[in-house]
């Protein structure tokens, strides 16, 4: 009986501490931790989203996936800066390679409207000067910005494993 008050008055005690806004999404059944999941699964579909428009070169189905003023910092490639640039540098890539890779979600880290992800990709490239099929092995950083149409690249830069 005596740890059922405690245990009452603790609990009491926490709510009463809560902000409104806390009480609200407690309420609710919407709290930040809950919030944080949904924002990581987004993200994580983003993801998946960039590897399979990389995976069929297409710079229309990865163009959806950039803010407006993205950067785009490929390996041994001038930074990309906006719609214009990173769609040039997208096209660029696309007629020099094929990827066949597969992404793996190291980290998903969620603040507010913006998030990074760190993730390796491992794979092949096609690269259509020679014909020749090489070994394709990155580690990537991406900064996500929450925008009125979802979760969105703001940064992502690559270089090589090894």
């Amino acid at each position: 009986m005596k740890h059922g008050i405690l245990l009452t008055f603790s609990v009491a005690l926490l709510l009463g501490c809560q902000t409104p806004s806390e009480q609200a999404n407690t309420a609710t059944n919407n709290t930040p931790a809950m919030n944080s999941t949904n924002d990581q699964i987004a993200i994580k579909e983003l993801l998946f989203t960039y590897r399979d428009a990389l995976n069929a070169s297409s710079v229309d189905q990865v163009m959806p996936l950039y803010t407006t003023d993205g950067v785009f910092m490929p390996t041994g490639f001038p930074t990309a800066v906006g719609t214009e640039q990173v769609k040039g540098a997208y096209t660029g890539v696309f007629s020099m390679i094929q990827l066949n890779i597969e992404f793996y979600i190291d980290e998903v880290v969620v603040d507010g409207d913006h998030a990074f992800a760190r993730t390796t990709s491992q794979g092949t490239t096609l690269i259509h000067a020679t014909g020749e099929t090489v070994p394709e092995e990155n580690r990537e950083l991406f900064v996500l910005q929450r925008t009125e149409g979802g979760w969105k690249i703001a940064r992502y830069m690559f270089n090589k494993m090894k």
